[in-house]
């Protein structure tokens, strides 16, 4: 009788989990606490069965948030969004610097050589856009007139593009500069360095959902709180939760990448 009075309230615990999608932006460590949490029980702890869902940069995540499919999103682009026409709030936000690294092929050795060059980023309206738009601003330099800036979807496919030469420099984030490296890329700048204050990557929803599922994005929002401490601020190695994405995705470009970090790692 205790056992299936045990049994029954655990099924009772379970049902009461609400099932969400939550999106994220990049293969990277600042997306990392969304799989931290998962793993560590934080989105159950507080009533919800999130379902992290890969999209594929910055604009491609900020047109699903308005979509409302995933509904909550951890993506840096809210105010710009915002202008575009789109109606959309940041509950919270966890960083206010861009740590994009600027790589150039081997054969540029200062950043004013990007003068006529290419300069991939991910899209348009996306964090390295902006980040792009921050270096070519500091370097007194017009974007698309002395430096073209060509779009080239995630880290993984525009380091494939420079390794094909298609591109002469783009910005990685951290959990991709050790293979850029690897593979004889430099990185010459991080744009944090630079100390342009940003809204960064944070948990954002739209006004209408957050509307009418307030519970539900204050439960997102304790998980944000409780799994930041998890966050890892030095990138010394490749945690269990970015390793877990390879799982996930079945981008060819995703398993590329983080193959190659799983061995630069050991």
């Amino acid at each position: 009788m205790i056992c299936l009075l045990i049994s029954l309230c655990a099924n009772d615990a379970a049902q009461e989990l609400k099932k969400i999608s939550l999106g994220y932006p990049s293969l990277a460590f600042t997306q990392s606490h969304i799989w931290v949490a998962k793993e560590e029980g934080l989105f159950k702890k507080y009533g919800l069965d999130v379902d992290p869902i890969f999209l594929r940069g910055g604009q491609v995540a900020t047109q699903a948030l308005a979509a409302g499919e995933p509904p909550i999103v951890n993506v840096g682009r809210v105010i710009q969004a915002n202008l575009s026409g789109y109606n959309l709030v940041l509950v919270a936000a966890i960083e206010t610097r861009y740590y994009f690294l600027v790589f150039v092929r081997p054969d540029i050795s200062r950043l004013e050589q990007l003068k006529g060059k290419k300069l991939g980023i991910s899209g348009f309206g996306s964090n390295t856009h902006y980040a792009a738009l921050i270096l070519l601003k500091h370097l007194n330099l017009e974007p698309n007139k002395d430096v073209a800036l060509l779009p080239g979807g995630p880290d993984a496919e525009r380091l494939g593009a420079m390794v094909a030469g298609k591109i002469d420099a783009t910005l990685f984030n951290l959990s991709s500069a050790p293979v850029a490296r690897k593979m004889g890329f430099t990185d010459l700048l991080q744009i944090a360095d630079l100390g342009v204050e940003v809204q960064g990557n944070g948990l954002a929803t739209s006004r209408a959902y957050i509307k009418t599922n307030r519970e539900i994005v204050k439960a997102a929002l304790k998980r944000i709180h409780r799994g930041y401490p998890f966050y890892p601020r030095e990138q010394t190695s490749i945690p269990e939760s970015l390793r877990q994405i390879h799982v996930h995705q079945r981008s060819r470009g995703a398993r590329s990448l983080l193959r190659e970090l799983r061995e630069d790692d050991s």
